[in-house]
């Protein structure tokens, strides 16, 4: 009984995470203006990059530098090489969803993002190795 509890409450938060809608909440607008605070402007991979993960909802499930319901951007970066390669990779597990790597909850599938917007935020995210 306990494990559909979990499920359920798995199933429910990832719902929220894949909605495909823009909904705009007071609680993350404070961390996307801290995001633009903590990176210079000047890094077109960072613009393109937090322009797509703001539309696209990420910081529902994940915060820069704080676990959330997935892992924080900087311990993905820091796990992560930046290279051709990785971003490849990461952005096909965007699209895709997977579990496994960061715990038990998978991460929501979008297939209706491109494989170019998978890409900028996944080079955004990479901005944060080593902070």
């Amino acid at each position: 009984m306990k494990k559909t509890w979990i499920v359920l409450a798995a199933m429910a938060t990832l719902t929220a995470c894949n909605s495909g809608e823009t909904k705009t909440t007071t609680p993350e607008t404070p961390a996307t203006t801290e995001v633009k605070k903590e990176e210079p402007k000047s890094n077109p991979d960072y613009d393109k990059g937090l322009a797509i993960e703001v539309k696209q909802n990420c910081n529902t499930c994940h915060k820069i530098d704080e676990k959330l319901i997935g892992p924080s951007y900087k311990d993905i970066a820091n796990k992560y090489e930046n290279n051709d390669e990785m971003v490849a990779m990461l952005a096909k597990k965007v699209i895709e969803g997977g579990q496994g790597v960061w715990g038990e909850i998978p991460m929501a599938a979008h297939p209706e993002l491109p494989e170019e917007d998978a890409k900028a935020i996944v080079k955004y995210i990479l901005t944060f190795k080593g902070k």
